[in-house]
């Protein structure tokens, strides 16, 4: 039996034995097993609704519906220092299952006084994701930088943008919405008393598990 099925079964068992009275323990047979019947019939709409679910406990969104959600945020301008201006593009998000995360490749065009012309080069940070209950959000969070390359940037220019790195990733990045739920994504689990849980990132997008909620 799927692991889910089980959860659902487990729940709904201790649900009856809880609202259940000493005279009414007789029927407890029948009346357990209706429950369990209804609970099972439950799961299997959920299963059956949820876009993309197919037989696994999630909801899932793929990754050029992650790519299409960022963009709306981008260009961005980053000044530095008064010295430099970063011109900062949409990111070409990467999935990494192995690491449970998301890197981001971002075309940026430098420029301003301390510069003669406009540089072109990307930045490259990998982020972990969280789930916000309060907009059902998903963000990204915990960003890493790695690395600011613009090939032929003088040595002291390169440096100066590369210290600047982490907070210029932070600005573009950090709490970034990469998906909403809406209302009717979750309808049918909010009834039956639960809410998202774990993201797991996959080679084909994310998979968002449900949990039952705190009783």
């Amino acid at each position: 039996m799927p692991a889910f099925f089980r959860l659902m079964l487990s729940h709904g068992a201790t649900r009856f034995w809880r609202n259940e009275t000493p005279h009414a323990l007789s029927w407890a047979g029948v009346s357990l097993r209706r429950s369990l019947l209804r609970w099972m019939a439950l799961a299997a709409v959920v299963l059956a609704t949820l876009p993309a679910a197919q037989a696994q406990p999630g909801y899932t969104v793929s990754l050029q519906n992650l790519q299409r959600e960022i963009a709306q945020r981008f260009p961005l301008r980053y000044p530095i220092a008064g010295l430099l201006d970063v011109n900062v593009q949409a990111p070409k998000l990467h999935l990494l299952p192995a690491q449970n995360r998301v890197s981001a490749t971002m075309a940026v065009e430098a420029s301003g006084e301390a510069l003669r012309r406009s540089h072109l080069g990307t930045v490259d940070v990998d982020f972990a994701l969280r789930y916000e209950p309060r907009d059902r959000t998903i963000r990204a969070y915990r960003l890493n930088f790695q690395n600011l390359q613009i090939p032929d940037l003088q040595a002291p220019a390169l440096a100066l943008l590369n210290a600047y790195g982490p907070a210029m990733a932070n600005a573009a990045l950090q709490e970034v919405v990469l998906h909403q739920l809406r209302p009717k994504d979750l309808a049918i689990v909010d009834g039956m008393g639960m809410q998202p849980g774990s993201i797991t990132v996959t080679a084909q997008g994310l998979v968002i598990g449900f949990v039952l909620k705190p009783l």
